[in-house]
């Protein structure tokens, strides 16, 4: 894992270990700023900022938190969703062991901007690291009275995939399994009832994370960095076939050539990039597409997504047909079954990529496998099986010789492409992917290793 680029906002040189240190940096004072200016000062500053939202959609932050704010519920509530865990990805964790302050008084000053009775936090139990580091800074924080009116919760909950999808994430906070409803949070909120819906506005940790900086130092401050559309910095977690996975704090804009070939230092012993997997809910891009920058309207225009910033690099040494398998067995495991054409629509083209894998696939089973595609997403709750259909029509779409190649034949490429979850960082700052979830089955339990 690198330092930080000289442009870091949001990434310290080293980790704030204290709520003086946080304090020392200018910690508190954007939340009495926002204290002294008042909720539709807040919410202006935020939305002429540009702030987009960094957990995948990108949409416009301070256009949520108005939303909310001028429901006529009177009761409302605000979440930080710290779930992460999308292949690829490890931002979030990375941002909340080196400075969970800032995104807690992100969080405070949401809740003022839009009048919460409460405000909570969605973590993965399993984030042990994290989960210790925000609990403490909580209590920090409270006792240094730099939490605001509104109560702040914690809550760890399960480590699966659909924990992190929004409205799943209200499940889990109301005690329930992480099953998405169908309404989103900014019409039907937390422990909402037929007579008060109480909307909620759900943020991601890194979105949170730049209010305080915004409110302190200003909405052109902000803009100054990065492109127009796209303003401020991103994490971005680049990993796979790279001489230096880590997670990096770049200016939006910056292109993803930029990133693999000059920050990641490009492929081992001289390879070639073949394709790079947008974690688990964007389009596969082709070498001809690096060139693209690295902003949410930029990367919708070629067919993929920025997301939330997750980049997983295959070399030429790797089949696009196993990568492809590893990615979609993962979204079919992490489908909760509530939507039957996503269940079945990612189980079979799991099971057909697993056939063509072995060389005992056709044409036909490729030609199934796009008409599954376009089915998967039939009456879906959430944006899982568009994660699907994205991956699947792409990769067929772009590699369509290599598919063929197999056709009869075993795997031409056959080394091992793994779910490229991360579990952890060590002590050398190399990634640590999750050894045993090729154990996890489409029922959520783990079969005997």
């Amino acid at each position: 894992m690198t330092e930080p680029s000289s442009t870091s906002v949001l990434l310290p040189g080293r980790p704030v270990g204290s709520v003086q240190e946080h304090v020392a940096r200018g910690g508190g004072r954007a939340l009495e700023i926002a204290s002294e200016r008042g909720p539709d000062w807040i919410v202006e500053e935020v939305r002429r900022s540009g702030l987009r939202g960094r957990g995948g959609a990108g949409f416009p932050t301070g256009v949520k938190w108005r939303t909310v704010r001028d429901d006529p519920c009177p009761t409302t509530y605000v979440v930080c969703n710290a779930a992460e865990g999308e292949p690829g990805a490890f931002k979030d964790r990375w941002l909340l062991r080196h400075d969970p302050f800032q995104v807690i008084e992100g969080l405070a000053i949401a809740a003022l901007a839009v009048g919460a009775a409460g405000a909570y936090i969605g973590i993965k139990r399993g984030a042990e690291r994290e989960v210790e580091r925000v609990r403490t800074a909580m209590e920090e924080m409270a006792a240094a009275g730099l939490l605001g009116s509104v109560p702040v919760e914690l809550v760890a909950g399960p480590d699966e995939y659909l924990f992190g999808e929004e409205k799943a994430l209200l499940e889990v906070i109301e005690g329930n399994p992480p099953l998405p409803r169908t309404v989103p949070p900014w019409m039907e909120g937390l422990f909402r009832r037929p007579d008060s819906p109480n909307p909620t506005a759900v943020n991601n940790p890194e979105t949170l994370a730049n209010v305080p900086h915004i409110l302190r130092e200003g909405a052109d401050w902000f803009r100054s960095i990065g492109s127009v559309d796209s303003p401020g910095t991103m994490l971005l977690t680049l990993g796979g076939d790279v001489c230096f996975p880590g997670v990096y704090e770049l200016p939006m804009g910056f292109t993803l050539a930029e990133l693999i070939h000059g920050i990641g230092g490009g492929p081992p012993d001289g390879r070639a990039v073949k394709a790079v997997f947008p974690g688990a809910s964007s389009t596969v891009l082709s070498p001809e597409q690096f060139d693209t920058p690295m902003t949410f309207d930029a990367m919708a225009a070629v067919g993929s997504g920025l997301g939330a910033g997750a980049f997983v690099v295959y070399d030429d040494t790797a089949c696009i047909v196993r990568a492809t398998l590893a990615f979609s067995r993962f979204l079919y495991v992490e489908s909760c079954a509530q939507c039957p054409a996503c269940k079945h629509g990612t189980g079979q083209i799991t099971q057909l990529l697993e056939r063509i894998d072995r060389g005992e696939g056709s044409e036909v089973d490729v030609e199934t496998i796009l008409a599954r595609a376009r089915t998967v997403t039939d009456a879906q709750r959430c944006a899982l099986p568009t994660g699907e259909t994205l991956i699947a029509q792409s990769a067929v779409r772009v590699f369509g010789e290599e598919f063929a190649e197999h056709f009869g034949r075993p795997c031409p490429r056959p080394r091992e492409i793994p779910v490229p979850k991360i579990a952890d960082v060590d002590e050398h700052g190399a990634f640590v992917y999750d050894d045993r979830y090729h154990l996890k089955q489409p029922d959520w339990t783990y079969a005997p290793a």
